[in-house]
């Protein structure tokens, strides 16, 4: 008992923040100073904007960047991360929203944080390595497209229509202003859209998106243009923490969405991690405990009106090309953020909702990296039909979908061309010691079998009809030395193509059975099967003289000769 609680006792205090962290802090602040203030210049408009498109309003993304990020700063596993709200998340969100309302959000919000903390305890974070690139690329196309749809409404200035699907909304949003265009707004979205993907191409380190919207906002403003429509009135700071939202009674419901936008953030967080170390040498990500960061982060955002938040790789991007070598910059980012929130509320709101929109198109566009998509689909076929399939299960269902669809089709795949590397060969028989009209008298009545690769549930049947398709002999040899791997299917097949052979009246000898397949084989009855009549051999040399031995005893062959009289 008391070895377990000490056990226990490590496993969390390594997910706690360490004296390694302060130090690193304390290595270089200037630079993380000013690193986290360009991100927060980055992150203001994304911030409000998704916060927006969540529909909880531009408070809500303000809390979540202000407190999920200092949360997941101070306890993520990176130290680069910046967390906050995401497109991505803004996905799961809406629909969320339209379903259980603003409190059923929050309390989503609350859970999700909960079961990420459950999965840092568990160590899951090391099972991010085992998502297929196809899938994450296919994931982040689906989004974008997902987001730039979702931003037509404000950047065309017409009211947010009814419905459940994106695409659906979208084509009624352009409908609405066909029928009644609203210049003004498109023109403000068309336009900020522009200065960002033109100006980051000019100059990569000058964050356009916030010169952009202080630009829309002045225009709005001095050529009272009513017909850009503005965030409206912000609150002067962050409310007090509250549990008024949560409603025991709605847990049981509001459990799947939770599971969703918990497999989302961790999904998201450990991948913007995972591209952060790419970004950097000598810097890497302990996923257990970044997703013990996002788990506290989550837990604590809707105490404060804010929407779940993951790592945010736009963001955290920013943060690694402008120098941060520590947390120091993430919390700094968040504290700006803070201090906007307290001093410039009044300003802030005066933002046209379609700058916003302008900026979160541009931010879609600038997810499509068209680089890595063309390179996937010049790879191989597999991962082409992978990548365009998880795609648009994202436009057509949801995120969470789109992943286990684009697993389960990378899965299948995989476990297809591992088939494909199982072989049944016949093999001639070794000479050993025979003389050739010994060994032509074996060869006759005997026939052995090398088996190559795994023996598991998707190539064994294949193996069967190959094995049990065996000519008229007496003696069949197994040799399975070179079986890399075998599974409760592949060792019941084998005991079924035993047992055909049998009731044929073939006697089956197996040799150079691994160690750790014995187990599996004795499970099903295989083993002692072959154990049985003493059909089970460690070499295979040792089989062939023992099915030399038998058929002698049935009269098939002769006595050996003695070694005298043998040809030399």
């Amino acid at each position: 008992m008391t070895t377990a609680i000490r056990r226990a006792a490590a496993r969390v205090s390594s997910l706690l923040p360490s004296r390694t962290d302060l130090a690193q802090v304390r290595r270089d602040p200037r630079r993380d100073l000013l690193a986290g203030l360009t991100v927060a210049i980055v992150a203001l408009p994304l911030a409000l904007g998704f916060g927006v498109s969540s529909g909880l309003g531009a408070e809500a993304g303000l809390a979540t960047a202000v407190v999920a990020g200092a949360l997941a700063a101070v306890f993520g596993g990176s130290n680069l991360q910046v967390s906050g709200p995401t497109g991505a998340m803004t996905v799961v969100l809406v629909p969320i929203v339209g379903r259980y309302g603003p409190a059923g959000v929050l309390t989503v919000g609350l859970m999700a944080g909960v079961l990420l903390v459950g999965l840092a305890v568990l160590r899951a974070g090391r099972y991010m390595q085992y998502v297929p690139a196809p899938v994450v690329e296919g994931f982040t196309l689906g989004i974008a497209c997902v987001i730039g749809l979702q931003q037509l409404p404000n950047a065309l200035g017409v009211p947010k229509p009814g419905g459940d699907r994106v695409l659906v909304v979208a084509w009624r949003a352009v409908e609405e202003f066909a029928g009644s265009p609203n210049w003004t707004a498109a023109g403000l979205a068309v336009g900020v859209a522009a200065v960002m993907l033109l100006g980051a191409r000019w100059r990569p380190t000058v964050p356009f998106s916030i010169v952009a919207v202080i630009a829309a906002t002045a225009v709005a403003q001095l050529a009272h243009l009513d017909a850009a429509k503005p965030i409206g009135d912000l609150p002067s700071g962050l409310p007090l923490p509250s549990l008024s939202f949560l409603d025991l009674g709605s847990l049981g419901t509001l459990l799947a969405p939770a599971v969703a936008v918990a497999a989302l953030a961790a999904l998201e967080s450990l991948l913007s991690a995972s591209v952060a170390d790419a970004m950097t040498v000598g810097q890497r990500h302990d996923p257990d405990r970044e997703l013990f960061g996002q788990g506290l982060a989550n837990i604590a955002a809707p105490l404060f009106g804010g929407v779940p938040a993951t790592g945010a790789i736009a963001r955290t991007a920013v943060n690694v090309r402008t120098g941060a070598s520590s947390r120091l910059a993430s919390l700094v980012h968040a504290a700006v953020l803070a201090l906007i929130v307290f001093a410039a509320a009044p300003l802030v709101s005066r933002i046209p909702l379609a700058a916003l929109a302008g900026v979160l198109l541009a931010t879609a566009i600038r997810m499509v990296e068209v680089g890595s998509l063309r390179a996937m689909a010049k790879a191989t076929r597999s991962d082409a039909l992978i990548l365009v399939l998880t795609a648009a299960a994202t436009l057509a269902l949801d995120l969470v979908y789109a992943v286990i669809i684009g697993l389960a089709v990378a899965g299948t795949l995989a476990l297809r061309a591992v088939a494909k590397q199982a072989r049944v060969e016949q093999v001639p028989l070794d000479r050993g010691d025979h003389s050739d009209e010994e060994h032509a008298l074996l060869a006759e009545h005997i026939v052995a079998y090398r088996i190559d690769g795994p023996l598991f549930f998707a190539a064994a049947h294949r193996f069967l009809l190959e094995l049990t398709e065996v000519a008229d002999v007496r003696v069949v040899i197994l040799r399975m030395s070179r079986v890399s791997t075998m599974d409760a299917t592949g060792a019941l097949v084998l005991k079924d193509a035993v047992e055909k052979l049998r009731r044929r009246g073939i006697v089956v000898l197996a040799s150079g059975i691994r160690a750790d397949q014995l187990q599996v084989l004795d499970s099903v009855g295989a083993l002692e099967l072959l154990r049985r009549d003493g059909h089970e051999y460690a070499t295979t040399p040792e089989a062939i003289r023992a099915a030399r031995d038998h058929l002698e005893a049935a009269g098939v062959l002769p006595p050996p000769r003695p070694l005298a009289h043998r040809e030399v």
